[in-house]
Formats: structure tokens, C-alpha cells, sequence
């Protein structure tokens, strides 16, 4: 319910009505590149309906530059930035400035609801705070679990607490519902919607045609796409260590044995990360080291890869929509649906198993086609259209 004053002249005094509509304003808080992309395409669709709904953004500013460009490329202007990001930061940093820049904009703007995304950091805050305040909060991306609370660290506690904040829960699957289900959530409050970051991967795809490839192929200009392109993202904190140190040298193995395949790989910007992937992967043709991509050219780039590396979950997801065949570089995932459906292969971080995975996805044809080809689990492209229908419905 949202609050008018209207004022007019009568007489020689002002006369103000107050008029009460029915129009909800909706705070949609996020913090994160991941966030942002999975929260775009839902943005977009609430602005169709602006009679029903004031939809506010909120940042967090737990990352930045990565934030903005993804914002950038959906054309989305934030109506609040904490700007959170500092040198050296840590999650007890994050989490207390976060509440406290929250708190100002919750008094200032007074949500109807409020929505969170994901297993941030930024989510957590941002669904105490809306408790701390009475507000409702929906969690979008609801119900995922890898049943070790350290694995990821931290966004396996931070799912599971925002869970337990909650009010509405968008699941993006069956068993994501069931794992609500488990831990006492009522089923009337749990939909299962799929996921947004399908809508937005269709979203960027066809953004992305209408621009042509002329400015993508003279970026990535180093490499040869007449061959076999293997797209790798590795970053995670659980595998920092020898774990990781696996991951590099499965991948120096792969290159030095399949030298007619190209491997490209954006580095995250994380010291620990840097150091070990340049120092076991520099120096190798076929290794392409690139700074962190823009999304558009991170969806470009995977949708010209012949498979995919990664331990990131949002990948995990978006590559089986372009029909990319994913090595899951993680020992537990938080979406086994995907592993489930055959679309992903969980190979953790042993050397010999993504070796023996890989080569097999370059040398058999009809082992790849039947991963390729597999249905994707997460989304239809439509998630965003089915939740506001809830939000019409009145039924979050």
C-alpha cells in the first residue's frame, strides 16, 4: 500500500488529501554480479506492470565495477548504492555495514516487499533486515543445498538462515522444494518457478545478435574459432590449495594433449587465484589467461565454447541452455539437479577424473551429443513472467 499526498488550493488555505492505492512497492536488494544478472530480467518485467507495482533498487555494493556493467548491459539505473566495497574487507565488514545502510533506506522507502536473490552475503543482510523491520521478504533462488555448511562457505548458511527469515520462497525446482520442505517451510508458502538466470541468458543472447559478433571476435582476437573452444571458470575459496592446484594442472594436461583446442580461461581478480593459475598455466599456446569478463562477453564467449569447466553454480546452470556440456569442478553442488538430468558431470578436483572426463567429452561424439542434447533442469526462460503472476495473484 502505498501512500500519496495530494495538494490543492482552496480559498486561502492548502487543502491535502492523503490517497492510499493499491499499488505495492516492491525493494528489490542485491550486492553482486551474480545477483544483478539473476535479478535483471525480473526488474524487467515488473516495469510492465508499473501500475501494480513501484519497484526500488538497492545496492549493496559487495562488488562494483562487476555490478555496474552487468546493470549497464540491461539498461537498469539502482536507486541506492551503500557502496560497500573496501580494500581488505571481511564478512564481519559486509554483513554490519550492510544492516546499517539497509535500515536507512527500509525508514526512508517503507517496502510493501521485500526481494533478495541467492546465497550472498548481501542476501542475508538484506532478509534480516526486512525482519528486523516487519517487512515480507521472497526469496528468489529458494531451497538450494549441498548439505555441507562449509561447501560453499559462506553461501550454504546464508541460504539456509535467509530461508528460515523468509515469507515467500520462488524455488527454482522440485527438489530445491523439497529441501524447504524438509526443513519445515509450509508448502503454501514455496512455488516452484524455475530460474531467472535462464531469463536473463535469453535475454542476453538476443541482445547480443542484434550487436553482431564483429566486436566480440576482435576482442577475443588471440583466439582461433575454427577449433574447439573450452571455456573454464575456477575460483572458489573451498579448493583454494592443493585442490586447486589440481584444477590448474588438469587443465595443463588437457592443453598440452589436445593442442588443436583452445582454453580459455578469465582469471578472477582474487590474489590466491592469480598467482597459482598463472604460475601452472602461463606459457602454454593453447591457454588463453584473460582478465574477468563483462557478462555479455562472458555469454558470448560460452556460447561459442564446445564445453565448459567451472565451479561456479550460476554456469552451472546457463551453459546447458546453449547446449554446452559442463565438468562440475566441485566435490558437492549445491545443483545436483543438473548432474541428475545429465547436463553436468561432478568431477570435483581430482586431476585424473577431469582429465578422463574432459578427453572423453573431445574424442566421443555420441558422448557428447547425449550431455549436449540433455534437458535442462533450471528454466524455460519464463521464471520472471511466472512470479509476477504471484505478485499479481497476491499469492507471493
Amino acid at each position: 500500500m502505498i501512500r500519496e499526498k495530494i495538494s490543492f488550493l482552496g480559498g486561502e488555505n492548502y487543502i491535502t488529501l492523503v490517497i492510499l492505492s493499491n499499488m505495492k512497492k516492491i525493494l528489490m536488494i542485491f550486492g553482486t554480479r551474480p545477483e544483478a544478472i539473476k535479478m535483471a530480467p525480473l526488474y524487467k518485467e515488473l516495469q510492465d506492470y508499473k501500475k501494480d507495482f513501484k519497484t526500488v533498487i538497492a545496492l549493496t555494493g559487495q562488488h562494483k565495477e562487476m555490478l555496474y556493467q552487468v546493470l549497464d548491459f540491461f539498461k537498469i539505473k539502482p536507486d541506492y548504492d551503500l557502496e560497500l566495497m573496501k580494500p581488505n574487507q571481511t564478512l564481519f565488514d559486509i554483513t554490519s555495514d550492510a544492516l546499517r545502510g539497509l535500515e536507512k533506506i527500509l525508514n526512508k522507502e517503507n517496502p510493501d516487499l521485500i526481494i533478495v536473490q541467492g546465497d550472498t552475503t548481501t542476501v542475508l543482510a538484506g532478509a534480516l533486515a526486512g525482519f528486523y523491520k516487519k517487512i515480507k521478504v521472497a526469496h528468489l533462488e529458494a531451497g538450494l543445498r549441498s548439505g555441507d555448511k562449509l561447501s560453499p562457505f559462506p553461501e550454504e548458511i546464508n541460504r539456509i538462515l535467509t530461508s528460515h527469515i523468509a515469507d515467500y520462497h520462488w524455488a527454482p525446482t522440485p527438489i530445491a522444494k523439497e529441501n524447504l520442505l524438509t526443513e519445515g517451510v509450509k508448502s503454501k508458502n514455496i512455488h516452484v518457478v524455475k530460474n531467472t538466470v535462464i531469463d536473463a541468458l535469453f535475454l542476453a543472447v538476443k541482445l547480443l545478435k542484434t550487436e553482431g559478433d564483429k566486436k566480440y571476435l576482435n576482442f577475443f582476437k588471440g583466439i582461433d574459432f575454427k577449433k574447439k573452444i573450452v571455456l573454464v571458470t575456477a575460483h572458489r575459496r573451498e579448493s583454494f590449495g592443493e585442490p586447486f592446484e589440481n584444477i590448474c594442472n588438469s587443465i595443463k594436461d588437457l592443453a598440452v594433449k589436445n593442442p588443436n583446442v583452445e582454453y580459455v580461461y578469465p582469471v578472477h581478480l582474487n590474489p590466491n587465484v592469480r598467482e597459482v593459475v598463472f604460475r601452472i598455466l602461463s606459457n602454454i599456446p593453447n591457454i588463453h589467461l584473460l582478465d574477468p569478463l563483462d557478462y555479455p562477453y562472458l555469454v558470448w564467449i560460452m556460447n561459442k565454447s564446445y564445453m565448459v569447466l567451472t565451479d561456479s553454480g550460476g554456469i552451472q546452470e546457463e551453459a546447458p541452455s546453449l547446449g554446452k556440456p559442463v565438468l562440475v569442478l566441485r566435490d558437492v553442488t549445491e545443483r545436483q539437479e543438473g548432474v541428475d538430468a545429465g547436463t553436468a558431470i561432478l568431477v570435483g578436483t581430482n586431476r585424473k577424473k577431469i582429465v578422463s572426463y574432459g578427453q572423453k567429452l573431445l574424442d566421443d561424439p555420441k558422448y557428447y551429443a547425449k550431455i549436449a542434447k540433455a534437458t535442462n533442469p533450471y528454466g524455460d526462460g519464463k521464471a520472471s513472467q511466472r512470479i509476477v503472476k504471484l505478485l499479481l495473484k497476491g499469492d507471493n
